[in-house]
This record gives C-alpha cells, sequence and structure tokens, in this order.
C-alpha cells in the first residue's frame, strides 16, 4: 500500500479514536479529566505515523471534538489542548523519527521530554488565554492541571502507548528498527 494512503487512514483511524474515546471515560467526568483519553492516539498517532501527521490531527482533535460535542469547552480548554496535543505530537513524533534507534527506552524518552514540552505549552498558553479574558492563570493552577490531577493519565500513557508498540512490534506491523552497526575503516 501507498505510505500516503496508509498514514492517512490510520491518522483518521487515531483522530475518530480520539473523538470516541472520552466517551468511554467521561462518564465519570472526574475520572474521565484524570485519564486524558485524548493523548493516547495523539501519541499513537505521532509514532506510528510521524509527527508530519500526528501534528495536524492532535491541533485538530480537540477543536472538533469541542464543536461537534461541545466537549472540552472551546475557549479555553480545546484552545490550550489544541497546542498542547500539537506539542506532543511534534515533539514525540520528530524525536523518535530522529532516534538512533526505535525502541522502548527511546519510546519513553520521546514521550516523557514530549510530557514536559507539552504541558509547559499547555501553561503558556492558559496564561496567555486568560490574561485576554481579564482572568489570572496562577502557578498553583498550572501545578493542578498539568500535573497533579494529570497523574492516572500520565501513567496510563506511559503503560498503554509503549505496550501497543510493542505488540505492533512484535507482530511486525510497525517494527523497532535499529540502526545498523557502523563497518570500521580497513586501512
Amino acid at each position: 500500500m501507498n505510505k500516503h494512503v496508509k498514514n492517512l487512514t490510520l491518522t483518521a483511524m487515531f483522530l475518530a479514536i480520539g473523538l470516541v474515546l472520552p466517551f468511554l471515560t467521561g462518564q465519570l467526568q472526574q475520572i474521565g479529566n484524570m485519564l486524558l483519553p485524548m493523548h493516547i492516539p495523539v501519541f499513537l498517532c505521532a509514532l506510528i505515523c510521524g509527527w508530519k501527521w500526528g501534528l495536524p490531527m492532535a491541533i485538530i482533535l480537540p477543536l472538533m471534538r469541542s464543536l461537534i460535542f461541545g466537549m472540552p469547552p472551546l475557549y479555553p480548554t480545546a484552545v490550550a489542548m489544541a497546542f498542547e496535543l500539537g506539542t506532543y505530537a511534534f515533539v514525540a513524533g520528530f524525536l523518535y523519527e530522529k532516534s538512533k534507534w526505535t525502541c522502548i527506552r527511546a519510546l519513553y524518552r520521546c514521550m516523557l521530554i514530549a510530557m514536559v514540552a507539552g504541558r509547559v505549552v499547555w501553561g503558556a498558553v492558559m496564561l496567555v488565554l486568560m490574561g485576554i479574558g481579564g482572568n489570572a492563570f496562577t502557578f498553583s493552577a498550572f501545578l493542578s492541571g498539568a500535573i497533579l490531577n494529570a497523574v492516572p493519565g500520565i501513567i496510563l500513557q506511559l503503560i498503554l502507548v509503549p505496550a501497543v508498540m510493542l505488540a505492533l512490534d512484535r507482530t511486525k506491523l510497525v517494527p523497532f528498527r535499529r540502526m545498523k552497526k557502523e563497518e570500521p575503516l580497513v586501512e
């Protein structure tokens, strides 16, 4: 199959999963918000299809979900999430694509760096958006939203995304790749 068509199809599938997955966790809103269900398909899309596919999908996902289902609220939540998820997709996808080896260790490294970057971007965007609205976005609100309330979702992502990638490697659908050792120069 043409790689472009394959990535387009997979990206559409991850977008659909991102639209539907919050319904499974959203029955109990506090738990659903803590599990961060839209993050999982964003990470998977970026890692499997690359950042060039994951980035636009990640930006569109919270905005589309807000416009179709009214959740998350468009302003400021969905707008800030678009920046946050876009950062996850770009950073995780770019770093994973550039990794010398694509393995579990590289996967965790890319995900953790992306999680930190995404949360910093989310905080900066919320600071700007709340400031525009005449509201304050305090450091304690940042800590609460970016870290404390997100711990269950972070743990879920760090378990589920590598598990899916490992399963895809074992089935050879998305195999990990390792760079060949460079041949020593013969004099």
